[in-house]
């Protein structure tokens, strides 16, 4: 899930292309009143699931429409690029994790992060029950599927987790663990568990963010460059995306519809409601308001930024927490 890779050049320009020209096909709305609705697109991340609910529950409740938006909801995949997409003014904003706005400045990329609706983060290492194994400390031995290159592996490398583990990649599936005990798959909490299960497996998701790694997830993104040419946009989308996931904690069931129809991917209802009902905790934890979804602190971003500066995958000089997000947007706008 929320996977990331680097392409070589040609293929990446060949994918921009195709996304392109897809969404050239969007024909522009008016509003009730016959108006023009401004044309915005969201690129997902990934396949559309729960983690993007907000934006779809957004859509089904016309909250988007209702700000004098024309939204179009992309979805992405394993080797979306995001930056590009945004840098070239293909989609104003997009999904990401906390970790990779980081990485995205560090690679020169204006990104900014303007909500972020999951504030634990859901990444997990999942393993068979009957493995007996209930700590990340107990890993030895097993094998691993994971997709390469995430800073979460090398924040568990660095602590000697992964010590006598075998590291294969990872194919997307809970497959492997469902064959065999000795197998562990990266996963998403609110996600490849039911999947186990439906297959007849009990399983325990180990939580990365247990061990201090928690990034923001479900961030929506957008640039520099907007948020100085068109503030008033930025505002708009924010407080539309924010509530709309208020609304989709409350009641997924509209936004799951949408969901279903653009996952291509063998997505089910049943489990976009466990996805749906995961994720409350994950976005308010401890029974946090709903007029506290979405927010960010300073705080957050500076561990982060300094955990990736300690792992060599961002340079301070490069990467300063407080551009990394802006949150302005997710407040009233001041009196004028």
């Amino acid at each position: 899930m929320n996977l990331s890779g680097r392409l070589p050049l040609v293929v990446l320009c060949v994918l921009i292309a195709i996304s392109h020209l897809g969404c050239s096909q969007h024909q522009p709305a008016t509003g009730d009143a016959g108006e023009a609705l401004q044309p915005v697109v969201i690129q997902l991340n990934w396949h559309a699931e729960a983690e993007h609910g907000g934006a779809y529950a957004a859509l089904a409740s016309e909250l988007y429409s209702d700000a004098g938006l024309d939204v179009e909801i992309r979805p992405g995949g394993p080797a979306t690029p995001v930056a590009a997409d945004l840098e070239s003014g293909r989609c104003q904003f997009a999904f990401a994790n906390a970790d990779d706005v980081a990485l995205y400045r560090q690679q020169g990329a204006g990104v900014v992060a303007v909500l972020a609706a999951m504030q634990d983060h859901p990444r997990c290492i999942l393993v068979r029950r009957d493995s007996n194994i209930t700590d990340l400390n107990q890993l030895a031995g097993l094998t691993l599927q994971r997709q390469p290159g995430r800073p979460f592996l090398e924040f568990m490398r660095r602590r000697g987790l992964l010590d006598d583990v075998q590291e294969v990649p990872y194919t997307g599936s809970v497959a492997g663990l469902v064959t065999s005990k000795d197998i562990a798959i990266q996963a998403y909490s609110f996600a490849e568990p039911l999947l186990a299960e439906q297959q007849g497996v009990e399983v325990t998701p180990l939580m990365v963010s247990e061990l201090g790694w928690n990034p923001y997830s479900s961030v929506l993104v957008t640039t520099d460059r907007l948020i100085a040419e068109d503030p008033q946009l930025v505002r708009k989308v924010v407080e539309a995306t924010r509530q709309g996931w208020v609304q989709y904690l409350e009641d997924p069931q509209a936004a799951n519809e949408l969901i279903l129809k653009a996952n291509r991917q063998g997505m089910t209802a049943e489990a976009l409601a466990y996805g749906a009902k995961q994720m409350t905790e994950l976005a308010m934890p401890g029974g946090a308001a709903p007029e506290t979804v979405g927010q960010m602190s300073l705080q957050r971003w500076q561990t982060l930024v300094e955990q990736l500066v300690e792992l060599g995958l961002v340079e301070p000089e490069n990467v300063q927490a407080e551009a990394c997000f802006d949150s302005q947007f997710l407040s009233p706008p001041a009196a004028p």
